[in-house]
């Protein structure tokens, strides 16, 4: 009679192991010969039994599907695992229905099973067994692998592809294997440049990554970083210290270094949603200094720009909603009031010195309660670690359960992981005083010639850290200044009110 040998594999293990190919084959084979069967065709590959796409295993199955139509063919296998670790696999059933029938026989030589028209009951239900222990073994593997990453993630383990910005290190020269993720010493910069330019509201993800073309900078693998890989490390909330496992849908708390604060993450998460929500249409990539800023007054859309002419810029509104009349507005008409109040704004030096005092003042202020807070936060930090501390304690005394211990230990860690967050926040905030109070004092002194003196990204900039909830009605621009530059207007007696 006819036979048709299946070897297969599934893991690197089982390559290397009693299982491998050639062993599998060798041992079919002497059975084939003990029994007297002429093997006629021999099936060897690498493939998963579990999953439901099995292509090289459906070759087998078509041959032996058209060869048992002319004539009583032996398909042998090494174990019913090599058949499949799925009960429900629908390929299990055909072949088996072609065994019970006579067509075929399924034999499996190192688990001394014969399937076929003559099979007792005994026999049938012993099949079933070493089938269903086949797939408790498969389900057992993966419930350990799932354990395993669950560890992990519990020890903030990170089991994907290193992120752009980081890099792998070897923790020992002879252990290769024992890895640790650490920032890389130049890309990190790269990243923390993404995230800070592209919080301003000045850039995309395509000026970003022409910017990168220039600079001739790419990822690991030797690719450019494209839009869309730029925006993919704009959304990783992995780089503030949080991973996100895709296949398990879950947000942990990583060990690793993070590269910018979660503040910052947020804040592009909002200039993301802005483009979504509010796309500007400008001609190419040309900068314009209300790009992004103005908003209709009438049904409140947001204002877009053109170049006419190759040197006229208008604005107009996107009447996304179809409810305004077309109307264009001359770039020159919307600076018109800035520049009037620009240049009315200066201070005389008595003026200058009442600011300076001001300033020191809240920021005697500010220092303090910058202190307090830390302090603060701190010792809320301490009285959680020693909280960790007696927990370690009775857990070690049996007095708590290991699982009672995890459950704190996550508890306390996350809150400790909060307060870090603040921390930073207010260091932040502290150094954005320090930005905010110079920029305050030189506005004061020489805003028109800082304004003329400026890029048009830099004039953009300029606008948005001046003037709050711009609209233009009609054409006619409407600005409202933004503290603390309104008090500052007031004392050079110019209107908050800019009206064109």
């Amino acid at each position: 009679m006819k036979a048709v040998i299946l070897a297969r594999v599934s893991t690197e293990e089982q390559k290397d192991a009693g299982n491998s190919l050639p062993a599998q084959i060798r041992r079919i084979e002497d059975y084939c010969k003990r029994k007297d069967f002429k093997i006629d065709e021999t099936f060897s590959f690498d493939e998963s039994a579990y999953k439901v796409k099995r292509d090289e295993f459906d070759k087998l199955l078509e041959y032996v599907q058209k060869t048992a139509k002319k004539e009583k063919i032996v398909a042998c296998f090494d174990k019913v695992d090599r058949l499949s670790r799925n009960v429900f696999d629908q390929r299990v059933s055909a072949l088996f229905d072609m065994a019970i029938s006579g067509k075929i026989e399924l034999h499996f030589v190192s688990d001394n099973q014969v399937i076929n028209d003559q099979m007792s009951a005994t026999e049938n239900f012993r099949f079933s067994i070493n089938l269903g222990l086949a797939k408790y073994f498969s389900d057992a593997i993966g419930d350990s692998v799932k354990r395993a990453f669950e560890q992990k993630r519990k020890k903030g383990e990170w089991i994907g592809g290193i992120p752009f910005g980081y890099q792998n290190v070897s923790l020992d020269e002879h252990k290769r294997l024992r890895k640790d993720i650490i920032p890389h010493p130049e890309m990190k910069y790269i990243v923390v440049e993404f995230f800070e330019k592209y919080s301003t509201g000045n850039y995309s993800c395509r000026k970003l990554a022409d910017a990168m073309v220039k600079r001739k900078i790419k990822t690991a693998n030797g690719k450019p970083l494209y839009q869309s890989v730029i925006h993919n490390i704009l959304k990783n909330t992995f780089y503030y210290g949080t991973a996100y496992s895709k296949k398990y849908d879950e947000y942990y708390e990583h060990k690793y270094q993070p590269l910018i604060t979660k503040k910052l993450f947020l804040k592009v998460q909002d200039e993301l949603e802005k483009k979504n929500n509010n796309p500007i249409k400008t001609t190419g990539r040309k900068e314009f200094i209300f790009g992004g800023l103005l908003k209709c007054a009438i049904c409140g859309c947001s204002m877009s720009a053109e170049l006419k002419k190759g040197k006229y810029i208008y604005y107009s509104c996107t009447n996304a909603k179809k409810i305004c009349k077309k109307e264009w507005v001359r770039e020159e008409v919307l600076l018109k009031p800035v520049k009037r109040f620009l240049g009315q704004i200066r201070l005389d030096d008595e003026q200058i010195a009442q600011l300076v005092n001001y300033l020191k003042k809240n920021h005697e202020n500010q220092t303090l309660y910058h202190k307090k807070k830390v302090s603060e936060i701190n010792r809320k930090y301490d009285e959680l670690q020693n909280r960790i501390s007696r927990s370690y304690d009775l857990l070690a005394d049996g007095s708590i359960t290991t699982d009672i211990y995890d459950t704190k230990l996550k508890e306390y860690k996350e809150q400790q992981y909060d307060l870090g967050i603040q921390k930073n926040e207010l260091t932040q905030a502290d150094e954005n005083y320090h930005i905010v109070a110079k920029t305050v004092l030189n506005i004061a002194q020489k805003a028109e010639e800082i304004f003329e003196s400026s890029e048009v990204a830099e004039k953009n900039q300029f606008m948005k850290f001046l003037l709050q909830n711009p609209i233009v009605d009609g054409k006619k621009p409407l600005f409202t200044m933004r503290e603390p530059f309104s008090c500052i207007a007031k004392a050079s007696n110019h209107p908050t009110l800019l009206r064109g």
